[in-house]
């Protein structure tokens, strides 16, 4: 049976292609642009090609789809039956997306929910899932919209990159810039707070780095049932040891999501990114 509400969201959330494919959400790229040539995220360019570049310190930017994109994924969904969308989206502090998702909504001939979730990658991605479940379920556009919402303002994002010059370069660091100065001393760990990457703590190696965001994962799950994602960016050994190692120690674990980000996110983080995000979970479903 077709779910009344469609849910979309764009590139940056990750979703694995099956769950894409089993909840029928419509994913809006975001671009890449590397060397002068403009390509879609995920479909066109992915993470080894930005980390190619980056190692090379080519020029890398990004830039959030147009509104007419939204607009015209907003339309197929009527198309295909639905009565409404709930539109799932990255911070509107790192990224234009949810801005030209709103101006699409204004001109949509189905109602549109848009929600920001106030994070990236699979701090989108759960929320994004919490929505198509609820869909499915048949609820109602603001209760859909609402499960989005809730998941999100639960979901923990924590995150260590190899250094913060990527995020310089893109304008993505906030508060974080105050430790540029001393990024060879230190291996900064960062954290989605308020919709923007700031600065949690600063260590003095990678190892120290990886092992307090275990940590704070394990103390954000408090024995309570959870997601939780390991994103990395070229760092697949790390991540599948801190996946391993994260499993053994959070015993209510639902569903354990272990991928690399793309291209986008890819761009601002660098090689070597090494991110966990725990997203709770209330009577079986996103909290």
């Amino acid at each position: 049976m077709l779910m009344s509400v469609a849910v979309v969201t764009d590139s940056t959330a990750y979703l694995a292609s099956e769950e894409i494919a089993r909840f029928g959400v419509t994913v809006v790229p975001l671009q890449v642009v590397i060397g002068g040539r403009v390509l879609e995220d995920v479909s066109e360019v992915g993470a080894s090609d930005v980390a190619e570049a980056l190692k090379s310190w080519s020029p890398v930017t990004t830039s959030r789809p147009a509104p007419s994109v939204f607009l015209e994924a907003y339309g197929e969904a009527a198309a295909r039956g639905a009565t409404g969308v709930v539109s799932v989206h990255l911070s509107a502090e790192l990224s234009g997306t949810v801005e030209a998702a709103r101006l699409a909504a204004e001109k949509s001939g189905i109602p549109v929910m848009v929600v920001d979730t106030r994070s990236l990658g699979m701090g989108l991605g759960f929320p994004v899932i919490a929505a198509a479940e609820a869909a499915t379920r048949g609820e109602p556009l603001n209760a859909v919209a609402g499960a989005a919402s809730r998941c999100a303002s639960r979901t923990r994002s924590w995150f260590y990159v190899d250094t913060l010059e990527h995020l310089r370069r893109g304008g993505r660091i906030g508060a974080a810039a105050s430790l540029v100065g001393t990024a060879l001393m230190i291996k900064p760990l960062l954290h989605i707070a308020d919709g923007a990457i700031l600065p949690l703590e600063k260590v003095r190696t990678s190892a120290r780095a990886i092992a307090r965001m275990e940590d704070l994962a394990v103390t954000a799950a408090a024995g309570n049932p959870v997601d939780v994602a390991v994103q990395h960016l070229a760092a697949p050994g790390r991540a599948a040891e801190l996946a391993e190692r994260l499993a053994a120690r959070v015993p209510s674990l639902r569903r354990l999501h272990v991928g690399e980000v793309g291209a986008v996110i890819g761009a601002h983080v660098g090689p070597g990114m090494l991110g966990v995000v725990v997203s709770p979970v209330v009577d079986g479903q996103p909290a």
